[in-house]
């Protein structure tokens, strides 16, 4: 997958189309994501005295399908899509197609 938890995305089709936000999680067996603030679906809970949870109906977010998510750029700050390049010490890292930066942290 071209997501990971904490990247910052931007969606690019569906009800929440330009929207950004931070990866929570990924499932890369479904190929989806859950992003920060997109996604929003209403869940009807039932109370439960022991886990301290109240019933009621509760929105959270759901998971997106990571062919609708671009990865925003931390040097240019647009969407663009991911590349891979090897550097000098033999490591893998995405890299931004648009300005040919580093989008993996920690690795520049």
């Amino acid at each position: 997958m071209h997501v990971k938890k904490n990247d910052t995305v931007e969606v690019s089709a569906g009800k929440d189309k330009g929207k950004r936000g931070r990866v929570l999680s990924v499932d890369p067996d479904r190929n989806r994501a859950v992003v920060e603030g997109v996604g929003y679906v209403k869940r009807h809970t039932k109370p439960n005295p022991q886990k301290n949870i109240k019933g009621g109906i509760v929105e959270r977010e759901s998971s997106v399908h990571a062919s609708n998510l671009m990865i925003v750029c931390g040097e240019c700050g647009k969407a663009a899509r991911v590349g891979k390049k090897f550097l000098e010490d033999g490591s893998r890292v995405r890299i931004c197609r648009k300005c040919s930066g580093i989008l993996d942290k920690g690795k520049a």
